[in-house]
């Protein structure tokens, strides 16, 4: 049936674990993962493009996930260009089944070090080799995607709250840089329902850029968030390295999404993150 459902590409990592925790039940969430579980469709996007289109073909919305981290490649051995190779996958095989609309998930690593807050406009000087791939892989999507004719939108993606390097990453003896004027650094962030409820309302909105930031309004210091969830943290001197701010503009997401007023604030991504690890498939 056309327009029937929206397919999670790369549904069992944790940022489509989140997904799946808070998808609202009136529209049927499709899961697809590299290896069989319970539940979802299996196969390699890479290796099995009849199986991607076919995956796609009927779908009103298609939401890639799939990738490689830092971490992921670090434990794997991936290397990070094969972000490009999926994307380029799902964008191509997007085109063949006639799918009205595909999300890619980008980072906001794409910024790199520029002083915010950072519009979706504005132009990309990544400074990590995760931030160059991303980047990358936007560029050649696009390009694509206009070959084929295929509506495609990069998600910039900031912290998810529990997916981070600080809340979910916390360890005893944690160590956050603390300026110069005695704050510690302050990220843009969404919580997991936020992220879940926005993705889904991505997936239905009328029309969509080519880019867009994805992120709660404001920003939230790191000390601030790991205080509001009662992890103890220490504190280490800032080095010239530390950016300060990073700040995703988020105007032309809240023309298409509605946040909660305190989904930016630390006491609201505590609130969302402990209300997932309340759920029987969340990360523990």
């Amino acid at each position: 049936m056309r327009n029937s459902g929206v397919l999670l590409l790369g549904a069992s990592g944790r940022l489509g674990r989140m997904v799946q925790a808070f998808w609202p039940s009136e529209t049927e969430l499709i899961c697809h993962g590299r290896s069989a579980r319970p539940g979802y469709i299996s196969f390699d996007p890479l290796s099995d493009a009849e199986a991607l289109c076919a995956a796609m073909a009927g779908r009103r919305a298609v939401l890639c996930l799939s990738g490689v981290t830092p971490a992921h490649a670090a434990a794997s051995g991936d290397p990070l260009s094969l972000n490009v190779a999926l994307a380029l996958a799902a964008v191509r095989a997007a085109g063949r089944a006639g799918v009205p609309r595909l999300l890619l998930a980008s980072s906001a690593a794409v910024y790199g070090a520029a002083e915010g807050p950072l519009n979706e406009d504005m132009n990309c000087d990544p400074v990590s080799e995760y931030g160059h791939a991303k980047l990358q892989m936007e560029k050649q999507a696009l390009a694509a995607a206009e070959v084929c004719d295929q509506a495609v939108t990069m998600l910039r993606i900031g912290n998810v709250a529990g997916a981070d390097a600080i809340l979910g990453g916390w360890k005893e003896g944690m160590q956050l840089d603390v300026l110069p004027d005695g704050t510690t650094p302050a990220r843009s962030y969404i919580g997991p329902r936020s992220f879940s409820h926005a993705i889904h309302r991505l997936c239905t909105a009328e029309d969509l850029p080519g880019v867009l930031n994805l992120a709660a309004p404001g920003v939230v210091h790191m000390g601030a968030l790991l205080d509001a969830a009662d992890r103890p943290w220490m504190t280490r001197d800032a080095g010239p390295a530390a950016i300060a701010r990073v700040e995703l503009e988020s105007k032309r997401l809240e023309k298409l999404v509605e946040f909660a007023p305190n989904a930016g604030t630390a006491q609201g991504l505590v609130a969302e993150w402990r209300a997932y690890l309340a759920q029987p498939e969340s990360d523990q």
